[in-house]
């Protein structure tokens, strides 16, 4: 029996940066070998097993052959004849096709070592067309490192795009990855990354229609919708680590790709059809609600800190309200978080000052200090409590709002 490091692990390794799982492929063994070596079974579709005291994963070295359709229309075979090279390469990509020996050699049947130093996503063999998850993966892994995907392996996804192999992805999947996808440093290289190769249109046809759909003149109309998306979830990664916000981030706009090209100019009409394409986007990926819910307010109110000077100090309570951050004071930090990755989604603008963002959170800040305990002893009960606090908000948000209209 022998044990490799293999997969992620080896690559993060050679990368030199943070190794988080440790994961093991065992030749020369059977599933009778490693329970009576007091590994645990976990695996359920083919033979995992965790270790008795580091309890990392260790799997028993096998080949997988295609036998349906999807990404679980496969059949493996684990067995002691099983070599490290055939569990090698029916891996993804060449750079996870690697394994690392006990005394630190490192095994690279692909040339998984050179694609590191040039940055390049390629696959394996012709069977990477068997996994449309991969295509997903691949975007990921380029956005997560900066790296190209190769010419030949954009041509492989091109023809499983061509034979409608994405088709077949589930829900769940789509959305383990695109979450993924948006904790990387750079999220729009995984956009970017499948536009080019034709799956955004198959995938996330909301954002995909951004694309070629003029800015708003105010802003910057030589960028199309599409562009400053990207630009946002980018700033917005700069600016947290939410996937809450980063989320949001990307729905905030996808109204653009639906509304007539004659009325985009004038920025009006777009957040309703934000609000229904963010809401089909979630049930048809299943998003959780928290993220959903989220969304949907910052594409309905996202104009609104961008306007803020030139709004009625009534209808920044409504949008203060909507969000209910009275309760929840966290969501109105993540909708400001929104609003300025927006801002800052255009060229030239990454570095400019936002006063919006600063008056609307003094303006929230104010507002908050009104409470019902000051009307309480006025002897005022019920609904007259609820009106003379809205009423007093109005005027102190109007106090401040005062100072910066034009």
């Amino acid at each position: 029996m022998n044990a490799y490091l293999v997969g992620g692990c080896v690559r993060d390794k050679l990368l030199g940066v943070p190794v988080k799982d440790r994961d093991w492929v065992v030749t020369g063994s059977t599933v009778e070998d490693m329970l009576a070596n007091d590994f645990s079974p976990v695996g359920k579709d083919f033979p995992v097993f965790l270790h008795p005291k580091t309890h990392e994963e260790y799997a028993l070295a096998r080949t997988e052959r295609k036998s349906g359709v999807g990404y679980v229309g496969f059949t493996v075979h684990a067995s002691p004849e099983v070599t490290l090279e055939e569990d090698l390469a029916r891996r993804d990509l060449t750079i996870n096709a690697m394994a690392e020996t006990d005394s630190g050699d490192i095994i690279d049947p692909f040339n998984g070592q050179q694609d590191l130093k040039d940055r390049l996503l390629r696959h394996v063999s012709p069977a990477f067309i068997e996994d449309p998850v991969r295509v997903l993966r691949i975007a990921r892994f380029a956005a997560r490192f900066n790296f190209q995907i190769a010419d030949e392996t954009q041509v492989l996804i091109k023809q499983m795009v061509d034979g409608g192999e994405l088709e077949h992805l589930v829900a769940e999947r789509v959305w383990q990855e695109l979450s993924k996808a948006l904790q990387t440093p750079q999220p729009s290289i995984f956009f970017t990354s499948l536009r080019q190769v034709g799956a955004l249109r198959v995938l996330f046809p909301e954002v995909d229609r951004l694309f070629g759909v003029p800015q708003v003149p105010k802003w910057h109309p030589e960028i199309d919708t599409g562009i400053h998306v990207m630009m946002v979830i980018d700033q917005a990664a700069n600016l947290t680590e939410d996937i809450t916000v980063r989320f949001a981030s990307l729905c905030h706009d996808l109204g653009k790709g639906i509304t007539p090209k004659h009325i985009l100019p004038k920025h009006t009409g777009h957040e309703a059809s934000s609000i229904d394409l963010t809401q089909r986007l979630c049930e048809r990926l299943r998003v959780p609600k928290e993220l959903t819910t989220f969304a949907l307010k910052v594409a309905e109110f996202h104009t609104d800190v961008h306007l803020l000077f030139e709004l009625p100090a009534e209808r920044a309570l409504q949008v203060m309200e909507g969000l209910d951050c009275f309760r929840r004071p966290e969501r109105f930090e993540q909708f400001l978080l929104a609003g300025e990755a927006d801002f800052r989604g255009r060229p030239g603008y990454e570095t400019v000052e936002y006063p919006e963002k600063r008056v609307f959170a003094e303006c929230y800040t104010k507002a908050s200090e009104v409470n019902a305990h000051q009307f309480v002893e006025a002897g005022m009960k019920g609904e007259e409590i609820k009106t003379a606090m809205h009423t007093a908000r109005i005027e102190v948000i109007d106090d401040i709002l005062s100072q910066y209209r034009k």
